[in-house]
């Protein structure tokens, strides 16, 4: 998650958190968020029940960064079978909140540069990338939002190219990269007349050009650029509505979707772009690491979760497995993208299992989420 100070993204991730742990949410989401470190986790929750009983945001975050690990374990669901024994029954996420001034001014000396770059390292190292648009700054240049985005994006171009040569290794592109690169507009409660849609053609219409820089200055990071989508999803994000002398933090918008952001969106994209058959043999074996990982955790048969044929990157089996494993959700994204499968190997399907099914309803609520106005995902 990229983000300026006073973006919202050490309160993001307080929210995502405690919400989280409410009981209720435990309850109808089926599976339970448990922070790895206990110092996390009491720092969130306390950061969490500071806003929702005493109104009180965090203390925004100085000079340091801080990587916040989650295991999400699946419940067992009533009516499916229980995984077979040695399946994974978690998933993960880490979240990396640190200062938004690292994108305005230089750091105070060298220990807080070694810093800064460790943790781009890292982020540079996720599947999915958020770019935080702050709506309090757009109202703030209502009617000239213009000149709000246009420094947004070139902060973020030029932030990222300043680290360019000590981000990569003899120059070459990273194969191990960001290529799903999200606009989402925090503290959307600002701004409830506002939709995705809305959202989408206010940044395009005002910085369109920008995003286009900021498009290209990414593409010089990566290998095989044509596996790369900036600017093309967009998300509404907001970690409680903000009122004079309350924080409701129960009404969130978007928060619930960066789990299944995570999971599900990287695993279709991918997909999609292995198929074209315009990437490198090394970029295609990285974007099918995450189907494998999946397939394994779904109990597909054999060693062929990470294996694909010879020739211009044709899937195995691997591919046609989880289109049916997920069931007819995926299948549906899969045919408006005119993914056709050939040559796939014929190999036995494990039985339906939790972890499955929770990874289906993800895809169900990335759906629900387009129908509400509050997602919109790119199509190619």
């Amino acid at each position: 998650m990229f983000g300026e100070s006073g973006s919202g993204k050490t309160v993001m991730v307080s929210s995502f958190y405690g919400a989280a742990q409410e009981p209720q949410n435990i309850k109808t989401s089926g599976f339970n968020v448990v922070a790895e470190n206990p110092t996390h986790n009491s720092q969130l929750l306390q950061n969490y029940l500071g806003m929702k009983n005493s109104s009180k945001l965090p203390a925004a975050n100085k000079f340091s960064s801080t990587s916040f690990a989650f295991r999400i374990h699946v419940k067992n669901i009533p009516g499916v079978k229980r995984e077979k024994a040695g399946q994974l029954d978690a998933l993960s996420l880490v979240w990396h909140d640190y200062p938004g001034e690292w994108f305005e001014q230089n750091v105070s000396g060298p220990t807080e540069a070694q810093r800064r770059l460790e943790t781009f390292r890292a982020l540079l190292s996720s599947d999915v990338a958020l770019l935080l648009v702050d709506s309090q700054k757009l109202l703030d240049n209502a009617g000239e939002e213009e000149r709000y985005l246009k420094s947004l994006l070139t902060n973020y171009r030029n932030g990222l190219l300043s680290l360019k040569n000590e981000l990569l290794d003899d120059g070459k592109g990273l194969v191990t990269f960001p290529r799903i690169w999200i606009l989402a507009l925090s503290k959307s409660d600002l701004v409830p007349s506002m939709n995705v849609t809305d959202f989408r053609d206010l940044v395009l219409e005002k910085a369109g050009a920008d995003v286009d820089e900021l498009r290209e200055a990414l593409s010089k990071f990566v290998e095989s650029s044509e596996a790369l989508s900036v600017g093309e999803d967009f998300v509404l994000l907001s970690s409680a509505k903000f009122n004079a002398n309350k924080i409701e933090v129960a009404e969130r918008v978007g928060l619930d979707l960066i789990l299944p952001i995570a999971a599900v969106l990287p695993l279709e994209r991918h997909i999609r772009w292995a198929q074209m058959g315009q990437v490198s043999r090394k970029v295609t074996s990285y974007l099918l690491i995450g189907v494998g990982t999946l397939a394994g955790a779904l109990g597909l048969v054999g060693g062929l979760a990470t294996k694909f044929k010879s020739g211009k990157g044709k899937l195995v089996g691997i591919a046609g497995l989880l289109l049916s494993q997920f069931g007819p959700n995926l299948k549906s994204v899969v045919k408006k993208g005119e993914l056709k499968l050939k040559d796939l190997d014929t190999v036995a399907l494990a039985r339906k299992n939790s972890l499955a099914a929770t990874l289906a309803r993800f895809h169900t609520d990335l759906d629900k989420a387009e129908e509400e106005q509050i997602l919109l995902r790119s199509l190619r």
